[in-house]
């Protein structure tokens, strides 16, 4: 029996926490098999790490923003919802700034020829075999499983290459795709990533791989037009902050309202779970695979221009830096219609953390000397420029994702990584198989948790 309460209650058959693509996704397959659903989102919007922001009639992606040819749930919910998709913009010729502070350009989807190349393509190709033998849906199952999330990626690259330029390169794809340092990753966690998403190339490159497209309407669009068709069933500002869970059903306490529901799907990231007050404790495999997975440190910064003059000049606007400036990694940002010219920096790792204790003008100055290494002084003056650093956010606390750190995944994966806790199920882009990290895999996710709900309560109802 529930102790009574004077709140607001609330008495649906399954309650949501949590609006991202995740949630999202979950609400929509109840919708569409009828189930009856209640979604809490603490924020004051959806999307999760999804954020699109429109200023002055121009829409830029903080968040998540790019779909590839194989995330095939995020095309087929773009689809639905009329959601178009414009190439990312590759035309040109690349730089890379070198340690020294030397720019190099080149054509085509990676160089041939640079500090580091023969070894880091030698790296990858050995971290590519190795992940075609990971098995994504019971990872545990993996040869060498033990042995591999025993090490992180930082002793497996020195292990193969003492060569500096070649850990720089290896550091910075590190950076860019987990937003974590080499030192601080679980070997098994990067091989099952690549696995996850269809091999190394496809979390690197642009054209027919993880960036090759955007929206129109920003990346938030799909999630924005999932929350039209769901209505008020989508509850904005409520902040689960207790959830109280047995064998009769689940109650989420709110500031002032009580959901009480016959089951729960959690779609939060690591560390926004482990915020919450479960009742009883959640199991230890469950608060241990949570322990073990901390979110990346990132922050993304967008310069704003008349027009996006680098492209007159032959230059992609695409970089990649191993200097000691504050940003990795450069795109192209503009609009479809190339009204106005956007630079995007990425800021990862170890980096973000030096760069986040500098004041707002410090920050700002930093970043536009590394866009003006890549493109030329004029990228020092902008229109506009804003930044969104992901580890200051309260709600996801980080980004993009979680990664995991050594043993995580040999200690408590089996049961905690996603298995049900009786009426709590987990969704979420780092419970998925396929796409892990992106916004793909976060649909699936939502999807699998929906579906093992409305199994669950057709067996009820048959029992």
């Amino acid at each position: 029996m529930w102790e009574q309460t004077e709140m607001n209650l609330v008495e649906t058959e399954v309650v949501i926490v949590g609006g991202g693509y995740a949630g999202l996704a979950a609400a929509l397959q109840l919708h569409d098999h009828g189930v009856d659903f209640a979604l809490l989102e603490a924020a004051d919007r959806v999307g999760g790490r999804v954020l699109t922001e429109t200023r002055d009639g121009l829409r830029l992606d903080h968040g998540g923003q790019w779909i590839g040819p194989t995330q095939t749930r995020l095309g087929t919910l773009a689809a639905r919802f009329g959601c178009a998709t414009f190439p990312t913009w590759e035309t040109g010729k690349h730089i890379e700034v070198w340690h020294d502070g030397t720019a190099v350009p080149y054509l085509g989807a990676a160089p041939e020829e640079g500090p580091g190349i023969t070894a880091y393509t030698r790296i990858t190709d050995t971290l590519d075999a190795l992940a075609r033998t990971v098995d994504t849906t019971a990872p545990w199952h993996t040869p060498r499983f033990e042995e591999w999330d025993a090490q992180t990626a930082q002793s497996f690259f020195r292990a193969h290459t003492d060569d500096p330029d070649a850990l720089r390169r290896l550091a910075l794809a590190v950076q860019g795709v987990w937003c974590a340092e080499p030192y601080e990753i679980s070997l098994f966690h990067v091989l099952f990533y690549v696995a996850a998403a269809g091999g190394w190339e496809q979390l690197m490159e642009t054209g027919g791989c993880a960036q090759d497209s955007r929206f129109v309407t920003g990346a938030a669009g799909p999630a924005r037009a999932v929350a039209r068709l769901l209505g008020d069933r989508i509850r904005l500002g409520a902040a689960a902050r207790t959830v109280e869970h047995g064998t009769d059903g689940v109650r989420v306490h709110t500031a002032d309202t009580v959901y009480e529901a016959r089951r729960a799907i959690v779609a939060l990231p690591p560390p926004a779970v482990r915020a919450l007050t479960f009742t009883p404790n959640l199991p230890v495999s469950r608060e241990g695979w949570l322990a073990h997975s901390p979110m990346g440190r990132v922050a993304k910064v967008h310069a704003v221009y008349d027009t996006p003059f680098w492209r007159d000049t032959g230059l992609s606007g695409i970089a990649t830096l191993y200097d000691d400036g504050p940003i990795g990694v450069v795109f192209d940002n503009s609009p479809a219609d190339a009204t106005r010219g956007v630079l995007v920096g990425f800021v990862y790792g170890d980096r973000l953390t030096a760069w986040s204790r500098l004041d707002a003008t410090a920050r700002r100055a930093s970043t536009l000397a590394s866009l003006a290494s890549v493109v030329g002084d004029r990228a020092l003056h902008p229109l506009d420029w804003t930044e969104k650093n992901w580890s200051r956010d309260p709600h996801a606390r980080g980004g993009y994702e979680a990664y995991v750190t050594p043993g995580g995944w040999t200690g408590y994966a089996r049961v905690g990584w996603r298995t049900s806790c009786g009426t709590l199920h987990w969704a979420g882009t780092e419970t998925a198989s396929v796409w892990n990290g992106y916004i793909d895999g976060a649909l699936s996710s939502g999807t699998r948790a929906a579906d093992e709900v409305v199994t669950a309560l057709s067996a009820q109802a048959e029992g």
